[in-house]
């Protein structure tokens, strides 16, 4: 089971990831966005980090719920609503609960991922954060119905996310100022799947029993 006081601590961890990464997230969003992922999603998590000591003890409704009105409020563009929403989906899916097991968090992370689309009237393939949310959470859902074991399953999701992400090269935007660019967007990466990898390869790596060389998103 996973209780507040452990998602409080990898919160924290992504924090520091967020902020670490800043010039690079903000380095891919200037061919393709407004030039200030990083920049407005490292000002998001500091305000994060600042209202943590007083989620202890919450519920993890409450604990998302938090975090996710806080990156609403504090996250320019459309970041801020979009992984708002994603966090606030997912405290409803835990509402009152005090701890949650895999199977539940993959729940509230599917009502978090269908936040997102239909806030963003988004979907797969349209070189979002989406691109990497899906595949993350098909692959934890698969992964954990194979073998039982949270660590192993968030392993592979990070994987999944990490590939999703290197795919939106490819793809050719469809949504955001992005969209403008049609075919001159190829061979950029999102810099929205890339934050949202950086977050799930943070949580996989809290529960990793030792160690990894880290892959850079």
């Amino acid at each position: 089971m996973i209780k507040g006081e452990e998602v409080i601590a990898i919160l924290e961890k992504i924090g520091d990831k967020i902020m670490e990464e800043k010039d690079y997230l903000t380095e891919l969003d200037r061919p393709i966005g407004d030039n200030d992922h990083g920049i407005n999603m490292a000002r998001g998590f500091a305000e994060v980090k600042k209202k943590l000591p007083s989620m202890e003890g919450q519920d993890l409704g409450t604990i998302f719920k938090t975090v996710g009105m806080t990156l609403v409020s504090a996250v320019g563009g459309s970041s801020g609503p979009l992984y708002g929403t994603a966090f606030m989906k997912m405290g409803m899916s835990l509402a009152a609960k005090r701890e949650m097991s895999f199977p539940e968090f993959l729940d509230a992370f599917k009502a978090g991922v269908e936040g997102v689309g239909q806030r963003g009237r988004s979907a797969a393939e349209e070189k979002t954060m989406l691109d990497a949310m899906i595949p993350a959470l098909k692959a934890m859902e698969a992964a954990y119905g194979r073998t039982p074991d949270a660590g192993k399953a968030l392993k592979e999701g990070a994987a999944a996310a990490l590939a999703g992400a290197k795919h939106t090269k490819e793809l050719i935007a469809t949504k955001g100022r992005a969209s403008y660019l049609g075919e001159r967007g190829i061979g950029h990466q999102d810099p929205g799947a890339t934050s949202f990898t950086y977050m799930i390869q943070t949580a996989a790596g809290h529960f990793q029993t030792r160690c990894e060389p880290e892959v850079k998103a």
